[in-house]
């Protein structure tokens, strides 16, 4: 009897004999089998990030390699390689970033869950990070700005006053890398010192939109491009719906500074409010249809409305913890403050020459005697001062 046969019967084959090598070593390690599955599933798959959070990623890898699952799991199989995409991303500077990890960025963790009636959008398996900065810590005091790639020279310019003055406040600013808004903003943040985070549709060995490879090249050493998907992946359609639910939810709110009707940056304000983030959106002029998109945010969505980085910072801010955005002064003019009688007494008083009693008094409306106590106040004031037997206005107020 050979050795494979107990009783006469041939002992099945195990159901393991068939996995490719690549992915041996993976199913024994959860790190390994992390960067699988974010090959093997889509962003946003909420049922296999689900699977991956019940039974681990190991466990879930096994389950999909020994034929169980959606076969949707299982088309990518013969070419998925953690450990060739490990060391491509260490090969350009990157790195995997997972569950636990002290750089995870748990803010993420939220897009596991819903709200009522809300079919949960599935929290990322890992993360590819590639650039020096911290992500966990660049993401805590995060603020999102995005809005149109074709965006005018006023949203240039107030994507990077708000970049630039959150950067100063040490906010990070996070944004998707594309042209206009996106890259207003990581070159503001990058300006003046601050750190910026690119969230990518494509790996981060891959520049995408080309024009922006010096920019994303500078996010590489200076700030981070982050991705889902590992080093080679293609940016698509659908990718970049599923980038935009990262950025909300990595950060602490979203800020929409111009968005067309129908734009794409209002997908990360609907996201971030869905997991009841701050959403705030900067308005434009009533007849550009650049900023048709932030109105109606503003209008039927009930996003706050935000002008500087100083509203930022409070929007943004939890409850408390950051005091109100200072108010410009108002330069004071002569009269602020009067009661309306001595409003009426200031306002009879010759500039030159001057008036007696009597005549302020008919100009006036008042009473003389009425007056006359007026016009001591408001001497006081340096609001009136006598001109010989008369009376004029101050010296301050003829200024004024």
């Amino acid at each position: 009897m050979s050795g494979g046969a107990r009783g006469g019967q041939v002992a099945a084959p195990s159901p393991l004999r068939h996995v490719p090598p690549a992915l041996r070593a993976a199913l024994d390690d959860e790190r390994l089998a992390r960067a699988a599955w974010s090959r093997l599933a889509e962003p946003g798959d909420a049922a296999a990030a689900a699977l991956v959070a019940e039974v681990g990623a190991a466990l879930a890898l096994e389950a999909v390699v020994t034929g169980r699952g959606p076969a949707r799991w299982r088309t990518r199989l013969e070419d998925t390689d953690p450990a060739a995409d490990l060391a491509r991303a260490r090969a350009v500077g990157g790195r995997l970033v997972v569950p636990g990890d002290d750089e995870w960025p748990t803010g993420v963790d939220a897009l596991a869950r819903s709200g009522a009636g809300e079919r949960p959008s599935g929290a990322p398996m890992a993360l590819w990070v590639r650039g020096p900065a911290h992500l966990a810590e660049a993401v805590r005091r995060g603020a999102a700005l995005v809005g149109a790639r074709a965006c005018t020279p006023y949203g240039e310019h107030v994507t990077s006053e708000i970049a630039a003055g959150l950067a100063d406040r040490g906010f990070g600013v996070v944004s998707g890398g594309a042209y206009g808004v996106d890259a207003a903003a990581h070159r503001a943040a990058l300006a003046v010192g601050g750190v910026s985070v690119a969230v990518l549709a494509g790996g981060v060995d891959r520049a995408y939109p080309a024009g922006n490879t010096a920019l994303l090249g500078r996010l590489a050493r200076e700030g981070a491009l982050v991705s889902e998907v590992p080093c080679g992946s293609s940016p698509t359609r659908w990718r970049f719906l599923e980038r935009n639910r990262l950025i909300a939810a990595a950060t602490r709110g979203t800020v929409v500074v111009e968005a067309a009707w129908r734009s794409g940056a209002l997908s990360t304000a609907d996201r971030a409010e869905r997991l009841l983030r701050p959403v705030g959106a900067v308005p434009g002029p009533v007849t550009s249809a650049a900023s048709a998109g932030c109105h109606r945010l503003l209008r039927e969505r009930g996003a706050v409305c935000v002008t500087s980085a100083e509203e930022v910072a409070e929007l943004l801010a939890p409850v408390g913890a950051a005091p109100a955005p200072a108010v410009p002064p108002v330069p004071r003019r002569p009269f602020d403050g009067l009661a309306p009688d001595e409003l009426r007494v200031a306002e009879s008083l010759p500039r030159r020459g001057s008036a007696d009693v009597e005549r302020i008094a008919k100009a006036a409306g008042l009473e003389v005697a009425a007056v006359h106590a007026l016009l001591g106040r408001l001497e006081l004031a340096g609001t009136a001062e006598r001109a010989g037997t008369g009376w004029r206005l101050g010296a301050a107020a003829r200024r004024g």
